[in-house]
């Protein structure tokens, strides 16, 4: 069966895609948005420790199949993302050497990013406080919102933190406190769901907006399984896709996947031909490699005797360690607060320690997440398992940085007074910031995309999710996608976006 033909097919309705859709939406392009899952109910169990924290992957190094951090709704990860978004460091965008190998550099700038960072920020109603992070890049106009102010409890510790000489800061949040807002500074932010829809996710702050204009179709509950291009090979020309228990094509002049860092990668790879054997804008044989994912450590530090009454917990990070230290000249990451811990997620992680005592722990706890650079390795990769399911291969690297700066979080927590420090340190589950594996670059030789996210090969194929970044980096990976979506579609239309377009 084939449907309508289009302008523009964007597969994934996450960061990438979402923003792509919004910043489109008066193109005058006729637009088909692809979602493989639907809608998120707003309910109650959006609240419930036990409704979220409850489709395998298969771990290529001994076959055990694993549940990743991923979600098929509307608006995709970003519906159960801690909406935290910082921007890059500069110098993230330039080669970086690092005490497990070097980190390559971008083929562009922070400096050509930056103008749609501002709008990004804007886009996503980002409150955040310049001038507070020892390490923040130049920026061309303030926040748009003031920063999420700390609770007693957090300013007293970070008061703390601030007399061991390091320079906490407020942690760039997207979450509705404007005038009128609606954010009630909730405990289930962090790794939920949001029922009021206060969070600055793809479907509140782009799909829903986008979906006002004429030009703009969803349809949901439509998983895409291959490409198709014409028989040159050097176009793409439809999208075949699993919609209502039948499959059919649907065709478009320009084909934008954005179904995130795995996915899109198995998207192509799926999509091999006579004309493309080893997957669609494989000729450097490098889709679906150089897979990164961040080396990450959950860590809690508990005071026996001062209950943490903080309910919205995640309004700082500590960035002193950021390119190293005197004792480690390399750089070693960011910790970040972390949404306050309940006892029912520790019920998950520690199933053999009595309810009373984890609930007393998450009682007088103060949580962090440790986070280090993944340095890209050909050798991490995700291929299509032999049922056409996702397989992952991948060894974490850059260990020895990360080892650092958990030393550094559990000093710097018993400093201010919190004699008991767990760490648990995340394994090919903990997906959540997946990047790598259709590096964007100059060279088609040594990159799968152009700077502007066009395959090399196909003429018409974009990848604009965090498959494109060459590396890492430390930081949470959401506003850099929704900023390279913004350039993207600048690209596309041939104009700059106006400030009143991302405002209206």
């Amino acid at each position: 069966m084939t449907a309508a033909h289009y302008d523009i097919i964007i597969i994934g309705t996450g960061m990438g895609g979402g923003t792509l859709a919004y910043a489109l939406r008066d193109s005058g392009a006729r637009i088909l948005l692809l979602e493989r899952g639907d809608f998120l109910p707003q309910e109650a169990q959006n609240w419930q420790v036990e409704a979220v924290f409850a489709e395998n992957w298969i771990d290529a190094a001994d076959g055990s199949r694993f549940k990743p951090g991923v979600h098929y709704f509307v608006g995709g990860n970003t519906k159960v993302y801690g909406a935290a978004l910082p921007r890059f460091r500069r110098e993230d965008f330039e080669a970086l050497e690092h005490e497990g190998g070097t980190s390559p550099a971008w083929p562009i700038a922070y400096e050509d990013l930056e103008p749609y960072y501002n709008l990004a920020e804007e886009l996503f109603f980002v409150h955040g406080s310049a001038g507070s992070d020892p390490f923040e890049p130049p920026r061309s106009r303030p926040y748009p919102y003031p920063e999420v102010p700390h609770e007693s409890y957090m300013a007293e510790l970070i008061d703390k933190l601030r007399a061991q000489g390091l320079k906490p800061y407020n942690l760039p949040m997207a979450v509705d406190l404007r005038a009128g807002g609606r954010c009630i500074r909730c405990m289930t932010c962090d790794g939920f769901p949001c029922q009021v829809h206060a969070k600055g996710d793809a479907e509140v702050c782009c799909v829903r907006p986008a979906l006002a204009s004429e030009n703009i179709e969803l349809w949901t509950q439509t998983e895409a399984r291959r490409i198709l291009t014409d028989s040159s090979g050097k176009r793409a020309t439809a999208v075949e896709v699993d919609r209502r228990g039948g499959r059919l094509s649907v065709s478009a002049d320009t084909i934008i996947v954005a179904c995130g860092a795995v996915n899109s990668a198995i998207l192509l790879l799926r999509s091999r031909s006579s004309r493309h054997p080893g997957g669609l804008a494989n000729s450097s044989g490098l889709l679906g490699r150089n897979y990164m994912a961040h080396n990450n450590t959950a860590l809690t530090a508990v005071a026996p005797l001062k209950p943490n009454p903080t309910v919205f917990q995640k309004t700082t990070a500590v960035n002193d360690y950021y390119f190293g230290d005197d004792d480690f000249a390399w750089p070693m990451g960011n910790i970040q607060a972390l949404g306050k811990l309940q006892a029912g997620m520790l019920s998950a992680a520690k199933p053999y320690l009595p309810q009373p005592l984890l609930r007393a722990m998450a009682n007088r706890s103060v949580d962090w997440w440790v986070m280090s650079e993944d340095l890209p390795d050909p050798e991490n990769r995700v291929m299509v398992a032999d049922d056409g399911g996702v397989q992952v291969q991948w060894k974490p690297n850059n260990r020895a940085a990360h080892q650092q700066l958990i030393r550094r979080a559990i000093d710097m927590m018993r400093a201010a007074g919190y004699p008991f420090v767990f760490t648990e340190t995340l394994g090919i589950e903990t997906n959540s910031h997946q990047c790598g594996t259709a590096r964007f670059g100059k060279d088609p030789a040594e990159s799968v995309l152009d700077p502007l996210c066009k395959s090399h090969d196909i003429d018409n194929l974009y990848v604009v999710d965090s498959s494109f970044f060459p590396s890492s980096t430390a930081m949470n990976p959401a506003l850099t996608i929704c900023a390279q979506a913004l350039r993207v579609a600048d690209h596309l239309q041939g104009r700059p976006l106006l400030q009143s377009e991302l405002s209206a």
